[in-house]
């Protein structure tokens, strides 16, 4: 099978990205179960967030959130050696410890092989010479999609490591886009992230304009920090709570090729109901 997201935009009109796989009740984001579920509910990315160990072991993990996904105060995956982490287990979401243990780069790869989806790997630029070795090894490089800034240090380490890779540049400035085509990278397409619905990365022409040169575009339903605004207030929580249209739709009206969401499943049988997925 032949992995490209632009050909699978194609064939889906609009591809759903699951948010750290899908987790809630007593399944932690970023375990192997939360990936599984994600498969079975039709995901076609899955988001992963990777981080490193102190002597270098790559785990699954947001950086800096081990505090609420260990449930312990101080905890650091950095100051740790990979023979320490592996005796962690995740914590659910009322903060109390789970069966399920925290798992390593290596172990995320080998289970999601099998799987008919991408893989968005997250938090990239920490470790870009260790990531880059391991997905190769494992023979994974057509089914990574890799998103950075568009800061010039970050964009040489994707040039030097992953320059074959699909590749994202996540940006409020639709000026990255010129740029990013004359970088030597596998560029397929932007995440973009706009306060308000006016932002010229969020305008009918710009979109139309990417659209024409045969790029993709990826946009957040999420809602990590409500302070944080990612899609001008069209989001998950607006969705959930009443109105998907205000939420969802109006970012499939505006013809974004990827949405990431923490509701996978609602997002998808909405999206399926209006026409806008296949």
């Amino acid at each position: 099978m032949k992995f490209d997201i632009r050909q699978s935009v194609k064939d889906h009109k609009i591809l759903l990205t699951a948010h750290r796989g899908v987790n809630g009740g007593n399944i932690p984001c970023n375990s192997l179960e939360c990936y599984r579920i994600a498969r079975n509910l039709g995901a076609d990315v899955i988001e992963v967030d990777v981080t490193a160990s102190a002597d270098g072991e790559l785990f699954m993990l947001h950086p800096g959130m081990e505090p609420v996904h260990f449930a312990e105060k101080g905890m650091n995956i950095g100051k740790l050696p990979a023979s320490e982490v592996k005796k962690i287990f995740l914590a659910n979401q009322d903060l109390t410890k789970t069966q399920y243990p925290v798992v390593t780069f290596d172990e995320m790869l080998e289970e999601v092989a099998s799987y008919p989806c991408y893989i968005n790997v997250d938090k990239f630029w920490d470790n870009p010479a260790a990531i880059s070795e391991k997905i190769r090894r494992h023979g994974m490089t057509d089914r990574i999609l890799v998103k950075t800034s568009t800061d010039k240090r970050i964009l040489d380490m994707v040039e030097k490591y992953a320059p074959d890779m699909q590749f994202m540049g996540v940006t409020r400035d639709a000026g990255a886009h010129e740029d990013l085509k004359r970088r030597d990278i596998n560029y397929i397409g932007l995440e973009v992230i706009f306060d308000k619905e006016s932002d010229e990365v969020a305008s009918d022409e710009f979109i139309a304009k990417l659209h024409a040169e045969g790029y993709v575009l990826f946009v957040n339903s999420i809602v990590y920090n409500y302070r944080d605004v990612l899609s001008a207030g069209h989001n998950d929580d607006v969705a959930m709570l009443g109105d998907p249209d205000y939420g969802w739709g109006w970012l499939a009206e505006k013809k974004f090729d990827m949405i990431q969401t923490d509701w996978l499943t609602q997002c998808d049988n909405y999206l399926r109901s209006k026409g806008y997925r296949k």
